[in-house]
């Protein structure tokens, strides 16, 4: 049989001869073969690709933020003003610290309600501690006094280094909370739902009975700094008024936002660079296939919800901090819509196993600007919470578009 012959003459592309046909290096055949251009697209698949990848970026609610502090800046000129934004972050920092916690919590499909009663049983009992004195009159039915409170304050009131201890003590408190919730829900497969629920109600009330329902003053004036205290500040020059010559102080680093953003930095470590934040989203994504993997789902459940409880008393020690008191109220109210509705916002998915901590700092940001901007309009609190659960309800919503749109592009 006879071999075929191959011509490799036969093989070859010609070259085009045609002026300036030897300046294009991809040649003919390539540009036969080039996908559709961009430039071919009709504005309306311009605009939809934009606004889909607005959607789908990281900074989407940083982009959302500047946007409407921009926009409600010409409607509201106090909120452009120095001092509101150095109050608004005053406000950022503590909410930072508490939703930072629940956004661990969301990221293994869980969720954390007693973080308000961690902040108020901590806040009472590191005030009570630290008080430098106490009036028999207000507090001679706590059962503590005698014991750790008497009229010259708590047990650690007279040691200049006792606030130090006491914010050791708040902040061992919030850990043991947390301990208590995850082992209560991984030993006995209870409900996150439930378990946290009847820890709040629990300590709550605890908080309330130790002090009567009174606030706990006179707390050290070191202690006072870590909430309102600056390291660097700059002079914004002197009031209106020329007879006065005191100067108004602008702060542009102050220690609650130190605290805040370092314990933002240590979350942030742990989720991206250590296999204990692989192992939370393997866990928060499937927790039967995470066990069975091998991964020590009870134990990481614990850490996440003393981690949980850590920053709620972070937040505790914040809050206390700036308003002067040990406060058995504190985290009541509405404060676990806006620190569940920050870290949605952020991007935390609330089925679990998504969740960043630079969504979290983006959400909380947009969260105390927008109740900023719903303040400025003086409308009523009724409005405001339903407000706040509409914007809830968009960004679960916006959520679910963007998984969408990602297993559709995949």
């Amino acid at each position: 049989m006879a071999r075929t012959r191959h011509d490799p003459v036969s093989t070859t592309i010609q070259r085009d001869e045609r002026p300036g046909a030897a300046e294009d290096p991809s040649g003919p055949l390539l540009k036969s073969i080039s996908p559709k251009r961009r430039d071919q697209r009709t504005p309306s698949q311009a605009v939809g690709a934009f606004f889909r990848r607005a959607l789908l970026s990281e900074n989407f609610i940083l982009y959302l933020t500047i946007i409407f502090f921009v926009v409600a800046s010409i409607f509201f000129t106090t909120l452009s003003a120095p001092r509101n934004i150095t109050n608004q972050l005053l406000n950022m920092w503590p909410l930072l610290a508490i939703a930072i916690g629940q956004t661990f919590v969301l990221i293994l499909g869980g969720i954390d309600l007693s973080q308000g009663a961690t902040m108020a049983i901590t806040s009472t009992i590191g005030g009570l501690v630290m008080s430098t004195a106490l009036d028999a009159s207000t507090y001679d039915k706590s059962p503590l006094w005698g014991t750790l409170i008497s009229e010259s304050g708590g047990i650690l009131g007279q040691d200049p280094n006792g606030w130090a201890v006491a914010v050791v003590v708040m902040l061992l408190l919030g850990l043991l909370i947390g301990w208590l919730n995850g082992t209560m829900i991984t030993r006995f497969n209870l409900a996150p739902f439930m378990v946290t629920l009847v820890s709040s109600t629990i300590f709550a009330a605890f908080a309330l009975w130790l002090t009567q329902s009174r606030n706990v003053a006179n707390l050290p004036e070191p202690f006072l700094l870590l909430g309102n205290g600056d390291i660097i500040s700059i002079f914004l020059g002197p009031k209106l008024n020329p007879d006065i010559a005191r100067r108004d102080v602008l702060p542009l680093i102050t220690y609650p936002a130190l605290i805040s953003l370092g314990l933002a930095v240590l979350a942030h470590f742990l989720l991206t660079r250590t296999s204990f934040g692989r192992q939370m989203y393997s866990v928060g994504t499937n927790r039967r296939a995470s066990t069975i993997s091998g991964v020590p789902s009870q134990r990481v459940i614990i850490m996440v919800y003393m981690f949980s409880g850590f920053c709620a008393a972070v937040a505790s020690i914040l809050y206390s901090a700036r308003l002067g008191i040990g406060q058995p109220s504190l985290g009541s109210g509405n404060i676990l819509l806006d620190v569940i509705g920050a870290a949605v916002i952020g991007g935390t998915s609330l089925f679990g196993g998504k969740g960043t901590v630079k969504g979290t700092l983006f959400g909380v940001a947009f969260f105390v600007l927008l109740l900023n901007i719903l303040n400025a309009m003086q409308l009523s609190p009724f409005i405001i919470d339903a407000v706040k659960g509409g914007i809830i309800l968009i960004a679960a919503l916006l959520d679910i578009t963007r998984t969408r749109i990602l297993n559709r592009g995949a």
